[in-house]
This record gives structure tokens, sequence and C-alpha cells, in this order.
């Protein structure tokens, strides 16, 4: 088997240790100047192996070709990653740590302030006893969402510039800013990728393949109170964050994150921020059925009413906002494209997971803008926490994936 692991344990090393967080409230493309410090260095590197029309827009999108070494005309496969990291945890001064040959234990990850990741709360680990993991050091995450991803794709793209002899067709690769904050797509165009068909690299565990996310929408609800000296507040007063809070109550509590799992979808509370005056509460609201998904909408418009029409009319205002759709009604047109991963991993020793994403990635939305796009798997585990972990083997085999990909790709005709 081809050899890949120390290239790109080496890349995704370096990659981490820029900070590249999105932050969705900047208003920018892409948000924050970290990306784009790390798509000029990305743009460099890909000129450095030997690819060409290398491309950085305006936008902080990165795209570049590796030409075709075969006389027929194939399909044109794409390989797309994200350059940015979670706003939900520090990416910045990320340390990342080896554990040669893990012997399946605790894993101390900061000494200093007793940071440890068990396998008793991680069962995943165990599946990785005697392999090489790289964790953090307690303090930030790791960034394997997405930079494995990076990193694999670089690597393979390498490889295929230093032996010629391996035949191959066209192949795009791109790389996307802000795909943590929902707008890794706002920008990305598609015509002039030109691929027939794409894989994004932002999977989680070895073995992952998906075609199915969750619809999603944002929502912004603000509760407007009135402010009265409690001493004298009868009958004057209203309180927008006890308004807020029943507001709260009256979505169903077991629909939320913390008790769904599979298909299941939910109403996930991101954040409050009130006083008497004024309370805004933000939601994420996520399921795979397009009827539940809109069901799910119209439930809290629903509750809005019902508030309303306790305590006035204008009290509770909500705003509702799409952000992207199931992939899965782009995808099954063309189902081989799914077909053909699941075969290359089987190929190179990969037992499939084909299993639904609870979440959602540039493919979802660039699926519905042209680009069929499945998923693959980057190797990452635990992401946007400090018990991020990825196996280095896991990055390796994903590398022999894209390959087998690719070679499965120049076997077929356009």
């Amino acid at each position: 088997m081809i050899k890949m692991e120390n290239q790109v344990v080496d890349r995704f090393i370096g990659y981490v240790k820029i900070n590249t967080q999105s932050d969705s409230k900047t208003g920018l493309t892409p948000s924050t100047p970290g990306q784009i410090t790390f798509a000029q260095k990305l743009a460099e590197e890909l000129k450095g192996i030997g690819l060409e029309d290398v491309e950085l827009d305006d936008n902080g999108y990165v795209m570049a070709t590796l030409p075709s070494n075969i006389d027929k005309e194939v399909p044109t496969v794409g390989f797309i990653a994200h350059m940015d990291t979670s706003p939900d945890f520090s990416g910045k001064n990320v340390n990342p740590q080896f554990v040669e040959n893990y012997d399946g234990g605790d894993i101390v990850l900061n000494e200093e302030e007793k940071i440890i990741m068990s396998p008793e709360k991680f069962p995943g680990l165990k599946k990785y006893q005697g392999q090489r993991l790289i964790v953090t050091d307690g303090k930030t995450l790791l960034g394997a969402d997405d930079k494995a991803g990076l990193a694999e794709i670089v690597t393979t793209m390498e490889y295929l510039v230093n032996h010629p002899e391996i035949k191959h067709g066209k192949v795009r690769v791109g790389f996307t800013p802000d795909e943590e904050i929902g707008q890794g797509a706002d920008y990305f165009n598609v015509e002039k990728f030109g691929a027939d068909f794409a894989y994004t690299m932002d999977g989680g565990e070895l073995g992952e393949l998906q075609y199915e996310n969750f619809n999603a929408a944002f929502a912004k609800v603000v509760v407007h109170g009135i402010s009265v000296h409690p001493g004298s507040a009868k009958h004057k007063m209203k309180n927008s964050m006890r308004i807020a809070s029943q507001f709260i109550s009256m979505l169903p509590r077991h629909e939320t994150p913390e008790h769904t799992e599979g298909y299941e979808g939910f109403y996930h509370l991101l954040s409050i921020n009130g006083s008497v005056e004024r309370t805004e509460l933000e939601y994420i609201i996520r399921d795979f059925k397009k009827d539940r998904f809109e069901d799910r909408k119209t439930e809290m418009e629903h509750i809005v009413r019902k508030v309303n029409a306790e305590f006035g009319e204008g009290t509770v205002e909500l705003e509702l906002k799409d952000q992207y759709y199931n992939m899965r009604e782009r995808v099954e047109p063309v189902l081989h494209i799914v077909d053909m991963a699941e075969e290359a991993m089987k190929e190179v020793g990969v037992e499939p997971k084909i299993e639904p994403i609870r979440g959602g990635t540039d493919g979802a939305r660039l699926s519905f803008m042209g680009l069929p796009c499945p998923n693959i798997f980057g190797g990452g585990h635990n992401f946007h926490g400090k018990f991020e972990f990825i196996p280095t083997q896991s990055m390796e085999k994903a590398c022999h994936v894209i390959l087998k990909i690719i070679e499965k790709v120049s076997a077929t005709e356009k």
C-alpha cells in the first residue's frame, strides 16, 4: 500500500497552527483575516507542488487543477475542503500532541489543568488502540474539521504530480472559507470549478460516507418587554426574560440535540441575551424530512402567535431563514458517485459507513447549485472542542480513498 502517512501528518500539523476561526458577526467574506493568510499559503503550496490554474479570488476561495494525463475524455472529479475552524472553541495557538501506540486507556491532555480524555466518556477511542493519535493540549480545538481534509487532498495531489505513471483524468480541487458559519458556498463559482461531480473531505471517523444531511434553518426570536420600577410594577411591567422562558418551555422539551439521534430532528437554543426590556433568543432548526422541517418552522410561528395573544401583539417577533437543504434530493439521480466512493473504500481496506450527516457541509449547498457532492471521512473525532483527536492512519486511508476514486473515474467514459 502506498505510504503517505508522514507527508499528510506533517502538512496537517503545519495547517492547524494557523488560526482560521470564522466569525459570523463580521459580515465579511472571508469572515476573519486568518483565513486569507491561510488561503494565500495554500495557493502558493498548490503552485509549488505543480498544480495548474491555481487561483485565489477576492473572497478567499482557492481553486486549482491537476491536468489529465490520459488521451481519452473522462468526467472531471473535484475534491473540496474548508479552511476555517469552528468559532465554538478556541483555535488560536493550537499545540497538537502525539500519542504513540495508544494503549487504550486515559489520555492526559493537560496535566496542570487535569484535562483527561477517557475511553469511558469517548468510547470511540478504543477502536484505535495500538495506533498513533494526534490530540490537543486541552486548551484549544485541534482543527481536523477540516484541515485534515485539506491535508489529505493536497498530499494526494502532490503524490499524483510526482508519479505521472499513475494515469488519471482532470481533477479539480477547491478550498472554501466560512463553512462553519454556513457561508462556505456563498461565492463558490460552480461553473468555473468545472467538475462533473465532487466530494467534500469533511466527514468524521474512518469509513464515513454521506449523501444525506439535515434541512436547516436559523431562527431569531426577539421578545419586547416594558421596564418599570419593581416596587410599582403591578399590571405595568412586561419582563421580556420571563416571557422568553415561557416561549422556550412551549417547544417540545425532548426535541433537542441532547435527546435525539439518527434521523431525528430538533430545535437547538444557541444563545440567550436578555434584560427586562428586551431578550433575544437564537435557534437552529434541523430535520431530514422536508415536510417535518416545514412543520418545525410552522410550530415556532404558532408559538409566537400564542405568546402574542397572551402578552399583546408585537411582544414577540420571529425571523426565520433557511440555511441549506438535504443533498439527497440532488445526489440520488447520480447515485453512482456514492457507489464509486463506497467501492473505493472497500478496495483500500476501509469498511464504508453510509449514514446521514447530523449537520451540513458545503456539499449540501453545492449539490443544489448544480455540483453533486457527497461527503467522505477525514478521520477526526469530537470536533469543535478540546477533546478532538485524529488517528494518523485514518488520514493516510483518506488519501488512499481519494487516489482510488480518481483511478475509478479515469476508467469511465464521459
